[in-house]
């Protein structure tokens, strides 16, 4: 478990909703919203040093088999586990993730708080619900929930 300290300085700490998920490809330069315009989603960090994610894509709808049911992990990253703090990075040791191979892995994000908005950016990777891109790097922000 961290210190109170270690999580508390950029003010990190509370529940965050998103407002857009950009992914942006290395080699081309091109974006794409990989959850559409209108994703759903929250990010909740604790003051203790424990994070939650949960992002979704717009237009999910209940499935009746399992196709439809494994179909619907491309429209999903979730994650949660123990973080800290570096400079303008946070770095989660992930215990949980929609995505076995996260789990016992650490990612690490670049971040920065302007206000209310928390804009998070990824580092360049292969990210396991769009391989065929090759690396990648997400631009998500938040809003800070009231």
């Amino acid at each position: 478990m961290q210190s109170l300290s270690a999580v508390e300085a950029p003010c990190i700490h509370g529940a965050w909703q998103l407002v857009s998920y950009l992914v942006e490809e290395q080699i081309s330069g091109n974006t794409f919203r990989p959850m559409g315009d209108h994703p759903t989603g929250y990010a909740l960090f604790t003051p203790a040093g424990r994070v939650s994610f949960t992002l979704t894509a717009e237009g999910r709808t209940p499935t009746t088999d399992r196709e439809g049911d494994a179909a619907l992990l491309s429209s999903l990253v979730a994650y949660s586990g123990t973080y800290r703090l570096e400079d303008d990075r946070w770095i989660t040791a992930v215990d949980v993730a929609w995505k076995p191979e996260w789990v016992g892995t650490e990612q690490m994000r670049h971040f920065s708080i302007d206000a209310d908005q928390l804009t998070v950016r990824t580092p360049w990777r292969v990210m396991p619900n769009w391989p065929k891109q090759g690396p990648t790097r997400s631009i998500v922000i938040f809003k800070r929930c009231s």
